[in-house]
Order: C-alpha cells, then structure tokens, then sequence
C-alpha cells in the first residue's frame, strides 16, 4: 500500500475531473511554464520556453526519465507543462466567477491553499549539484550514520537551524530568535564561501547535533523539511504556508513540533523548554518524524507517486498527445554524457539501472469531503494541544515570578 500522502494525488487533479484537459488550455499557459514535455510511445521528447534557475529543469526531466527506466512501458501518453520557479503560479481567484475560463495545469514543486498548482517531486531527489547535496537514496545513507554518532540525549539542548535568511522576511526575523534566551543557535549559511572552500562546514550529516531542529519556509516551500526530519531530532516547524507533495500529511506532535509564526522567539523556547522537561515524548517526535522519511519517502515511493500521478493526469486529457515538429528527444545517457562534474556525478549516482521487479504501489483511497475534512479537524486539534500546553506552562512561571 503506498503511503498516506498518495490521497493528495487526487485533491491536486479535482479542479479538471469535470472539464478534462484541453489542448487549449496547455497553450493558453505557455507563458507562465518552463517547458512541456511530452510522452508518446515510451520516448520523452521536451520544448523549453525559458530558462529555469540553475539546473532545476535539468534534474526535474532526468528524473521523469528515469521513472521511464524504472517502470518502461507502462506511462500512458501524455502532455504537461512544468514551472520550475519557487512561487505558486496558478492563483485560484483568478479562476472564480460567472465569466471565469477554465483554470490551464500547471505542474510544479509545491501549492498553496490560495493556488491550483499541481504539486510534483522537486530536483533534489537526483542532486542538488549548486549546492554539493548527493541525490536521495545517497543522502538518506549519510544522514543515517550521522544519526548514529549521538544519540538524542546527548545531543545540544538547544534548537538549531542554519540556512540563507537573505531569502524571506520570516526567516530574517528568526535571527532575531538567536540567543540562549530563545534556547536557539541559528547560523547563517554563505553559499558562495562554501563554494569555495568545497562545503567543508555545509554537509547535512554532520548537522545532525542537536535534540531540536528548526524547518523555516524560504521564498516559497523549501526543499530542506526532508534533510531536517531526517536528523532524529525533534522538528520544530514554523508554520508553513506552502506545501510540498509529502509535507501535507505530516501531523503535529507526531512528525513535528508546530511554531506560531507570529510568535517563533516565545513558542522555541517553549518547545526546547518543554521537550528538555519531556524527554520521552520529545524524543519520540523525532523518531517518528524520522521514520516517516525513512520508511515513506524512500525512492521506490518517490517514483511511485510520480507514476500514478502522472498516470491520473493522462486521463484528463481530452486530445491525442502528440510530437510537435521540433521538439527535442531526451535520453539518459545523453543527458548524462553532456554534462560533467557534479552534475553528471549525481546523475550517474541516481541512473535506474534496471526496471523494477514489482508494481507502482497501491493507492490509498482518495480523500472524500467527509475524510479530508477530519483530516484537517484533526491537525487543527493537535495545534491547539500545543497552544494549552504552552498556556499551561506560562501560567505556572508566572505564579514561579510572583
């Protein structure tokens, strides 16, 4: 059975179940998409309209190509149109009202509840060669035995988060939090000095150090939450506004520790202060967070996800997918003996060497409005377990003060 967060693969398609896919409507979105890719006959073939940022639409296609190595054959035909950028790009309101047209599918790395963004598995899970982050499989290795060197009672009591802040307001603002009075040790990430010195202080198994680690959105979604809840320590989550294709099934006091935004000093230092004072249970977030990653975000699941998405997306097309005069083939051992260094290191690292021995996973059932509906209920309640608790915590200090 494929993990729980297969049920948003129907949630993100809803808005065409009706209309379908129109030759139309992909056209009409040429402007906001870094390319189309096409599938016909088991052959990839890619028409780019403008330039992504780094190499993101570089790995995005190697690693649809190499879901084709892992299950060949069994892709129905299909057309798509994919943003590479950080932002959401398909406002929902822009799609409402009497005289409203038909909202164009857009496939990108993350949503927002405000956006009609079609959430796909970002670069990351084949490398991340700008910043020396190895491809999926290799990094989860890594931070296993980074894990092992010290166990969570022995890490540092404090929480900790290092990362770029010039990127967004909030995490600007999380600086303000660094101070043992906020129980926090925030660090600021220089990628261009890190560069330089081959990322010697940046390798993600040796962050895992301490018993708390922060997740903090960047411009958009950030593709560090799975590195973070990957460390065994307790994650300690600012309210996200957006969302990656996993992330939404997260619960708190489960996978994570919940931050008001509004209040990130206040709420770490509680969190640290009450996970130090319940170790156990702080502990045992971690652990959980950590399985998650470990247990429902393996590559087979990546892929997998991949797979029944795409293959729910083919149905909604209402035309013949088909090769435009132009459009380039792309191949795994093309793109990979055009491009060197990192970039064709990692792509060597992540090759599907042989197709799989078993089928997709099977999906859970889809969300129905009764279900979805608990669902956030739920998640709602266990926030608010949190907010008592820090209520319950406050009230006795300052009886402590008096």
């Amino acid at each position: 059975m494929c993990p729980d967060y297969f049920r948003w693969i129907e949630q993100d398609l809803r808005w065409w179940k009706k209309s379908g896919v129109s030759r139309e409507m992909l056209d009409s979105a040429e402007d906001i998409a870094h390319f189309r890719l096409v599938i016909v006959k088991g052959k990839v073939y890619v028409e780019r309209f403008k330039k992504c940022f780094q190499t993101r639409e570089l790995f995005t296609i190697w690693g649809i190509l190499q879901l084709m190595r892992l299950y060949p054959g069994k892709l129905p035909d299909l057309e798509l149109l994919f943003n590479c950028d950080d932002g959401v790009v398909i406002n929902k309101n822009d799609y409402q009202g009497p005289d409203a047209t038909l909202p164009p599918p857009v496939f990108h790395y993350c949503g927002d509840e405000e956006s009609l963004d079609i959430v796909f598995p970002d670069w990351t899970f084949w490398g991340w060669a700008e910043t020396n982050i190895r491809p999926w499989e290799g990094i989860l290795k890594d931070l296993k035995e980074g894990n092992k060197r010290t166990k969570w009672k022995d890490r540092v009591p404090y929480a900790y988060w290092k990362g770029n802040p010039k990127v967004a307001y909030r995490r600007a603002e999380l600086m303000k939090c660094n101070a043992s009075e906020w129980n926090s040790h925030l660090y600021v990430q220089e990628w261009d000095k890190e560069n330089f010195q081959g990322y010697k202080n940046s390798k993600l198994k040796d962050q895992c150090t301490h018993r708390y680690k922060i997740f903090i959105e960047g411009a958009a979604w950030s593709v560090s939450d799975k590195y973070i809840l990957a460390c065994d320590s307790t994650t300690l989550m600012v309210d996200p506004y957006f969302y990656d294709f996993f992330l939404r099934s997260l619960m708190p006091l489960q996978h994570y520790w919940p931050i008001n935004t509004d209040r990130k000093c206040t709420d770490l230092k509680f969190a640290v202060d009450w996970g130090n004072n319940h170790t156990r249970q702080a502990k045992a977030i971690g652990k959980e967070g950590s399985k998650f990653i470990y247990e429902s975000l393996k590559m087979k699941y990546v892929y997998d996800y991949m797979f029944h998405l795409l293959s729910e997306y083919a149905k909604l097309l209402k035309f013949e997918p088909k090769v435009p005069p132009g459009m380039k083939e792309m191949c795994s051992e093309k793109l990979a003996c055009s491009s060197d260094g990192l970039w064709k290191k990692f792509m060597v690292e992540s090759m599907v060497i042989s197709p799989s021995e078993t089928l997709p996973c099977t999906r859970p059932p889809p969300f129905d409005d009764l279900s979805l509906r608990a669902f956030f209920q739920k998640k709602d309640r266990l926030k608010q377990q949190v907010e008592n608790l820090k209520s319950e915590y406050l009230e006795k200090l300052n009886k402590t003060q008096q």
